[in-house]
Formats: structure tokens, sequence, C-alpha cells
């Protein structure tokens, strides 16, 4: 029992230095972003649940804000933690420099989205495809956009009591516009994680997003919080 608790405690303290690391790397003038992600959901009664996100995005380590973005919505459980239908809504500030410059201009959006989510197990794989749907209202400009989100994560712990908490996590996410420049963005990403329990969970990873002519780094933290 202390072995394991042992185990568990370094474990901890590995992931919090990992956690704590970026910031050391990473001076105000760093070319590598930083996002903070909480995403949360609540179940409630008949297969009814509410799902609720926040994600600040610096440019840098933290303090130079890119994008605030909050997310809320209520989703239907087709099955049992398998199939889930959401209608959502989200707010997105975005503070985008003016060309070289280090001046800012502030961008309002308003969102709607609907959203599938399925869920599978191959082995020891559990895999995850999204589909998600978003009318935007960005300013005085509508937009739409098609996304499609592939996950995967793998147990790196064999136990036989089936709690192996030490996970890879790895997705890619694509995004479409409806209109004539089709291709938006893409987002490859890599990481650790390490459940808890069953109300919480932490993962930290590396993604790169990159656009048409451009592209962009960040160190992702999320915390996942199931109430």
């Amino acid at each position: 029992m202390k072995i394991l608790k042992m185990r568990r405690n370094k474990i901890i303290a590995t992931l919090t230095f990992m956690l704590v690391l970026p910031f050391y790397g990473l001076s105000q003038n760093s070319d590598l972003g930083n996002w903070l992600i909480y995403i949360g959901s609540k179940e409630l009664k008949n297969g009814w649940n509410i799902h609720n996100e926040v994600q600040y995005r610096n440019y840098d380590a933290v303090g130079d804000l890119e994008q605030l973005l909050l997310r809320t919505g209520l989703g239907y459980n087709l099955t049992e933690n398998n199939n889930n239908l959401l209608l959502g809504y989200g707010y997105i500030l975005s503070e985008n420099y003016v060309g070289e410059t280090d001046q800012k201009v502030s961008v309002n959006e308003h969102r709607i989205f609907q959203q599938f989510t399925t869920k599978q197990k191959v082995g020891v794989l559990n895999l995850s495809h999204r589909y998600r749907f978003e009318q935007r209202f960005v300013e005085d400009d509508f937009k739409m956009r098609f996304r499609y989100f592939l996950g995967l994560k793998i147990p790196l712990q064999n136990k036989a009591d089936g709690n192996n908490p030490l996970y890879l996590s790895a997705y890619n996410e694509i995004f479409l516009n409806t209109k004539s420049e089709i291709f938006d963005r893409n987002r490859l990403y890599g990481g650790l994680g390490y459940q808890f329990s069953k109300q919480l969970r932490l993962e930290l990873g590396y993604m790169n997003q990159f656009f048409e002519t451009s592209g962009r780094d960040q160190i992702n933290i999320m915390a996942f919080v199931n109430f």
C-alpha cells in the first residue's frame, strides 16, 4: 500500500513539475504560446448533460492575451457514454496584433454550434470522433465552419484492477469553411495526462496549429472536471 502511494505521489510530482516547467522556459518575447483550458461537464437526469468551457489563450507564456473563449451547451446521450448530441453557444474575445506593430485590436465573436460526439474502444485504445458545425457572428460578418476532431487516448499502465490513471493523449482537428477559401486551419496535438478520479483529470500537451501560409505552436494545460 505504501509503495502504491509513493508511486502515485511520484507521478503527481512529475506532472506538477511538467506543468510548471514551460513557464520557466518561455520569455515574454517567445513565439511559443500557452493555452490554459478548463472543460467541465454536469450529468443531468434522463441522459441530459451540460457542457461548460473556459480557454485563456496567450501569445507568450502568460500575460499577452490572444483569445478568451467561453463556451457552454446542452447535450443529450443517445446511448450511455458513447454517442452525444449537443447544442451550444460560445463567446470569443480576440486580441489581434495590427501588422508588425505592438498595437492590438479587439474582435468580438458570438458563436452557435451543433455537434455530435461518438466514442469507441479498440483493445486498450480509446477513440473519440467529434463533428461540429458552427455559425459565427464575428463583429458585422457572418461565417460558417465545419470541424472534425479525431482523438486517441492510450493508457500507460496495465493494472489488474483496471485503474490505469496515467495515459497518452493525441488528436487532430481540421477546420473547413463554407466559403471559397475552404481550408481554415488544422490542429495536431500530443500530451500526457493523469486521471486523479472520475471527477478530475489533468493533461499537459504540445499543439501545432497551422493555417494555409503560417503556423504556431502552443503548450496546452487542461483540466477536465465532471460534476
